[in-house]
């Protein structure tokens, strides 16, 4: 394997440098050079009638010049100087201004303002007349090579071997840029990590073959550090279970494993936490109890593990720690490792012990607890025939010798086509079959195919997205790129995976240029369940939920936060969102749906009644201050301090994420917010307004406090309140414009109220994570469309994830 790196390096430069000059699969025509490439002598024709154009002259001249002239270049844009009459020719600046317009953030306050009516004609003008532009000149860009990020990565490995990877554990984290970790620019390489991928797709073979001769290793697996373990650890683990954790491992062969649990022990480390009273602890298999361990109270118990008076005769490790050896078949098996939960109260309820007491790691703390799950084998190995990842890649299985060749080439074929996410040719089949060969000669034709497996993995064709301009295509030019590139754009958008077989079957009869397929297709997909990547991957990343697992609440002023908690925040708000994308609601029920989905946790921690248990459902809000997402904890704590919230934080996600409008980056010299004993009491709102008096600090903060204000009911983990420092809280605020709200309700219908905004803003996150590239200003043409083509059915997540395939930006692209 060491030897195809060169190869590797080679291959991936010469792609970059030819930027893909070279068309494996024939593509579509390019459009017309004369409607679509942009150059000097073009002729101009007046977009709209001068008398008109002379009107929005004199608007910008009596509103805006005055500070965005050529003399202050304030923002550094001048209005004076810039088209009125040809908006097409510097869409760049015209659709800064149509933003800062719709956001209400200019004119600024305490300037002249024209009348609602002047002021939306204005912006209603601009947009058509770019609009019009951008229909004689579509515009699309020139992504670079695009290679799979580590969840892609994971996920294809998924769909084409049917083996879950780590892949968190196995390649490193992928830089991110304009809020994703999919965008082509920054997913870089480097010679270490090709060494990296070559080491993983080694590793890939071996748990996929099941090698007989593997070696016994061990796994440590853990609960979440700050987990109570009160509530069923795992919707893989049976009801009437508590703590614990459930493992979900491959098993690369058949054989016996060896499961070692250790508990978590008391502040000293010599006893168990919770042995005074009767605890029994299972260990199961795929749901199927293996073996029961009873201890603790003075009860009878199995194994080494005895009485609560034996275990202060004598303090051994052995008395933690609890060993079986589980036969188990080759493929991806669910470990659990939990308690059986005691009833304290007929109703079933349990007490609430915080996490600061001195009884949560005492002896006397009835609840045990797991600290970590050693799973070590395989002992006496056998292989596998029958896994299910074996099923999957062997297709076809030789009789003779003379059958061998042809076997393989039909294994290889029709893995290399998935994988490459197109037909295979000659060459691919003659170099993998290379590599066949060499693993046939080796061993046998399993080590064979092994071989070839892993070379596939590595291949420049697999681990790059790369798209080709059509032969003899003049320089600079649009053009709609294959069907079978649309493909992966299309199942990498929506699944972050490859396309499956009836996609590619689509693209290669040249069918997804048809709207109505097309539409059928995404359909489809938003319907299967790999669409939940789009809520992992997509949702995680725009809502700031994968920052969630790297908060730490200061539990001296939050004692109740833990990882249970933690977890629920997250589970709410992905249940949320899927819930929408899967019943086709309107992406407007982000913000006003009355419903949302809790367990007991995390209803406890919002102050709900009657949800009982670790299962999540739908539960119907009772006020009118959590509808939304502006109610969710998860969001709330992200966007909060460990010791206390941060209406700075919460007004500027609004701004981004919601409106569309983010505030520029602070400069260097901002001053800290004042902190100790003298501010201890004074609250949030004072001291943010002690903070604005600093004219360098009022600028942005003017526009981001006021909407973080009506927040301020909730806490730093999301806990209503009404007082804050024995004062009653103040929720009201404003939004850049001066419309005047109060408390989250108010916020909630200020921006329903400017709900184009909000869809327009999520339909650029969207387009963004589709394209794996910033939304630049000659994009938002297409993006407009998309959002009026999707009003016509309450602008629900299908019409606009189907606007986004059909989109231009999303089926073109420009040639170098």
């Amino acid at each position: 394997m060491r030897q195809y790196l060169c190869m590797f390096v080679g291959v991936c430069v010469a792609l970059s440098v030819a930027g893909g000059s070279a068309r494996t699969v024939s593509s579509s025509p390019a459009l017309d050079p004369a409607a679509t490439q942009e150059t000097a002598s073009r002729q101009r024709e007046p977009l709209a009638a001068p008398s008109d154009a002379a009107r929005q002259r004199a608007l910008l001249d009596r509103y805006c010049v005055g500070c965005h002239n050529e003399r202050l270049r304030t923002a550094n844009l001048m209005l004076d100087r810039v088209d009125v009459e040809h908006p097409g020719e510097r869409a760049d600046v015209w659709e800064k201004v149509i933003q800062k317009l719709r956001s209400g953030a200019m004119p600024p306050a305490g300037r002249p303002q024209p009348d609602k009516a002047t002021h939306d004609g204005f912006v209603s003008w601009l947009e058509n007349a770019l609009d019009r532009a951008a229909a004689t000149r579509p515009y699309a860009a020139r992504t670079t090579i695009h290679r799979l990020n580590r969840a892609e990565y994971a996920n294809a490995v998924r769909d084409l071997l049917a083996l879950e990877i780590d892949a968190d554990s196995l390649l490193p984290a992928d830089n991110s840029a304009y809020g994703f970790d999919n965008v082509a620019d920054v997913l870089t390489t480097s010679p270490g990590l090709i060494e990296r991928y070559l080491a993983v797709a080694q590793k890939i073979g071996r748990m996929a073959f099941g090698e007989p001769t593997i070696r016994s290793d061990i796994e440590t697996y853990f609960p979440p550090p700050l987990s109570r373990q009160e509530g069923r650890a795992s919707e893989d683990l049976p009801f009437g279970t508590r703590g614990g954790l459930a493992i979900s491992r491959f098993f690369a062969v058949d054989g016996e494993y060896s499961v070692r649990t250790i508990l978590k022990r008391t502040v000293d480390l010599e006893l168990p936490i919770g042995l005074k009273q009767r605890q029994v602890l299972e260990v199961r298999l795929d749901g199927l109890l293996v073996r029961r361990f009873t201890y603790g109270g003075g009860s009878a118990s199995e194994g080494p593990l005895a009485t609560a008076g034996e275990y202060f005769k004598r303090v051994d490790n052995s008395f933690t720690t609890f060993d079986v050896r589980i036969p188990v078949k080759a493929g991806t098996r669910v470990v659990g490792v939990t308690f059986q939960e005691r009833t304290l109260e007929p109703e079933g309820l349990r007490p609430w012990y915080p996490t600061s007491s001195v009884s949560y790691l005492d002896v006397d703390h009835p609840l045990a607890r797991v600290e970590r799950v050693e799973i070590a084998g395989p002992y006496g190995a056998a292989g596998s025939i029958e896994s299910p990842v074996r099923r999957k890649i062997f297709v076809c299985r030789p009789l003779r010798l003379e059958d061998e060749r042809p076997c393989a080439e039909r294994i290889l074929s029709r893995l290399a086509r998935q994988a490459y996410r197109r037909p295979v040719t000659g060459e691919d089949i003659a170099t993998i079959m290379g590599f066949y060969e060499n693993g046939r000669q080796e061993r046998d034709f399993d080590t064979g195919i092994q071989a070839a497996v892993e070379r596939i993995l590595v291949s420049p064709h697999f681990l790059f997205r790369i798209e080709r301009d059509p032969a003899n295509i003049a320089p600079n030019t649009v053009y709609r790129i294959s069907d079978l590139e649309l493909a992966s754009r299309l199942s990498f958008f929506l699944w972050s995976s490859i396309p499956d077989q009836e996609l590619l079957d689509l693209a290669t009869r040249g069918r997804l240029q048809d709207p109505a397929i097309l539409a059928q297709q995404v359909e489809r997909m938003l319907r299967d369940p790999r669409s939940s990547a789009l809520v992992t991957n997509f949702v995680g990343q725009w809502l700031l939920l994968r920052n969630l697992a790297h908060v730490a609440p200061d539990t001296r002023e939050f004692p109740d936060f833990d990882d249970d908690l933690r977890i629920a925040m997250r589970r709410e708000t992905e249940l949320f969102v899927e819930s929408q994308l899967r019943e086709g609601r309107s992406v407007l029920d982000l913000l006003r749906a009355n419903h949302t989905f809790l367990n007991e946790r995390l209803a406890r921690h919002y102050g709900i009644e009657n949800v009982y248990g670790s299962h999540f459902r739908r539960v119907v809000m009772s006020d009118d201050t959590r509808p939304g997402l502006l109610g969710h904890a998860s969001i709330l704590t992200t966007t909060s301090y460990p010791n206390r919230t941060s209406p700075v934080e919460r007004g500027k996600w609004i701004l981004e994420n919601i409106l569309g409008a983010p505030p520029p980056a602070p400069p260097g010299d901002v001053p800290p917010l004042p902190e100790g004993p003298r501010v201890k009491f004074s609250s949030m709102r004072e001291r943010m307004e002690q903070h604005r008096q600093n004219p360098t600090c009022a600028s942005c903060h003017s526009k981001m406090d006021p909407l973080g204000f009506a927040l301020e009911n909730f806490d730093g983990v999301g806990v209503w309140r009404v007082e804050e420092a024995g004062a009653t809280i103040d929720a009201a605020g404003t939004l850049p414009d001066g419309t005047s709200f109060d408390g989250p309700a108010g916020l909630r219908g200020a921006l329903l109220n400017r709900s184009g905004e909000f869809v327009t803003t999520v339909t650029t996150k969207l387009l963004t994570y589709a394209l794996g590239r910033g939304v630049e200003p000659h994009d938002m043409p297409a993006v407009r469309k998309i959002v009026r083509d999707a009003s016509a059915n309450d602008y629900q997540w299908s019409s606009i994830i189907v606007g986004i395939a059909e989109s231009i930006p999303f089926q073109m692209r420009r040639s170098q």
